[in-house]
């Protein structure tokens, strides 16, 4: 009976990480991942959650518990970045981050050993680099993505720098953050316990505001100032990495300096092709009067979107050009630092990408394109009438696809930025 009632938390917490838009598909790996970063009796608290942020006097109603007792469990997981803790106007307000860019991360940010991170690592890789349900739910269950490419900044040619936006920039984004922390990428460790880590930095993946000011209080990520964090984005862009973030204009909480053999984003790209967007509003164009088929771009290039084929050259049969496939294209600008010639340039795509506005619009859009939109309004299962409204709303997703493209598409809408302001106002 204990062996089920274990079975029974764990498989509880698994359904109330698939309430975010971006779940966690259960499966016994998943279990086994869940065990070693939750106890029994953590799991079964998490499970009762909400996934809006609550108070400490929340999860105390919630569990039956007094509201100090319930704020020791809140901190014990904080501590170990299971859950987020930010300040609002002099209240402690938590949150369970979702498994990615979240808490799956954050076991592995920093070298520790209250945990097997060696287990852990291998229990990840068979979970995310070789079953394939959840990463091909994370990139094709819908449009709106979690995370975005940034433009490679030193690529941008100087005749078009006031075309790239700030949000476009991870130096504008480290510099408007209110906190910025550094932590060891969670990728690269992962597989360096798996023994398929590359030789690029390990300490140089960078959170900001609420998730950074948290992971660098308990010691999950150190706090850094504007200076280092742009060194370190300096340092990324030299390697030649891909920055990869939060997916979100205002705000971002992550910006991660990603290579094309660790990172799941990237891999994850190769593995299943770019059906939604990621993608920047920038691409590289080739000049096929200047590229001599060296094949430098398509070598760097971190999803394999660049490939040799013939210059159909009568006087010079055997030569080559590079070939881009615009559809696997990340506009990341990798390719063009490292053409020897300037055969290739970053051009603005013809058709902006749609960025959410922040992590409020993303969350409503994706809800509603992956049909979890009453979980995300009515998050109270201990409620009856909100699991009623949430039945009624579950009616309103299960529309045929092309009212809810439509429903979706006025959701991106600028009304929607408008709604998202007058609810935080």
């Amino acid at each position: 009976m204990a062996h089920r009632a274990a079975r029974d938390a764990y498989r509880s917490l698994s359904e109330r990480l698939n309430r975010f838009a971006q779940g966690a598909p259960p499966s016994e790996l998943l279990f086994k991942i869940l065990r070693i970063l939750f106890s029994e009796k953590e799991a079964g608290l998490v499970a009762s959650l909400p996934i809006k942020p609550f108070t400490a006097a929340k999860a105390a109603l919630i569990w039956k518990k007094s509201e100090s007792e319930a704020r020791a469990v809140l901190e014990a997981l904080a501590g170990r970045g299971l859950l987020i803790d930010y300040d609002h106007h002099g209240t402690s307000i938590y949150s369970l981050p979702p498994p990615m860019a979240g808490f799956f991360e954050f076991s592995l940010m920093r070298v520790r050993d209250d945990i097997d991170q060696k287990l852990l690592s291998e229990l990840f890789f068979q979970y995310l680099n070789v079953e394939e349900e959840f990463i091909r739910a994370l990139f094709v269950n819908g449009p709106t993505q979690l995370g975005r490419v940034f433009v490679h900044e030193p690529a941008i040619p100087e005749d078009n720098s006031l075309h790239v936006l700030d949000y476009e920039r991870a130096s504008e984004t480290i510099k408007a953050a209110r906190h910025r922390a550094v932590g060891v990428c969670y990728c690269r460790h992962k597989m360096s316990h798996v023994g398929k880590a590359c030789d690029a930095p390990m300490d140089i993946c960078l959170t900001f505001g609420n998730v950074a000011d948290s992971l660098s209080r308990h010691g999950i990520a150190r706090k850094i100032g504007v200076k280092e964090s742009l060194d370190l984005l300096q340092q990324a862009q030299a390697g030649l990495l891909v920055q990869f973030g939060e997916n979100v204009r205002r705000k971002p909480a992550f910006i991660c300096n990603c290579c094309g053999c660790c990172c799941e984003a990237l891999v994850g790209i190769k593995r299943f092709g770019s059906v939604y967007p990621i993608h920047t509003n920038f691409i590289p164009r080739l000049d096929p009067a200047v590229c001599t088929g060296c094949g430098k771009c398509i070598d760097i290039c971190p999803v394999q979107a660049l490939g040799l084929v013939s210059a159909n050259d009568p006087a010079r049969p055997k030569r080559r050009l590079a070939r881009l496939e615009e559809k696997h294209c990340l506009g990341c600008g990798v390719c063009v630092r490292v053409c020897p010639n300037r055969g290739l340039r970053l051009e603005a795509r013809p058709g902006r990408v749609l960025t959410p506005l922040d992590t409020t619009h993303r969350a409503v859009v994706m809800a509603i394109e992956r049909g979890t939109l009453p979980h995300l309004l009515f998050d109270n299962r201990a409620h009856w009438n909100h699991r009623a409204m949430a039945a009624a709303l579950g009616v309103i997703v299960k529309l045929p696809p092309l009212k809810q493209a439509l429903a979706s598409r006025q959701l991106k809408s600028r009304y929607l930025e408008y709604l998202v302001k007058r609810m935080k106002s």
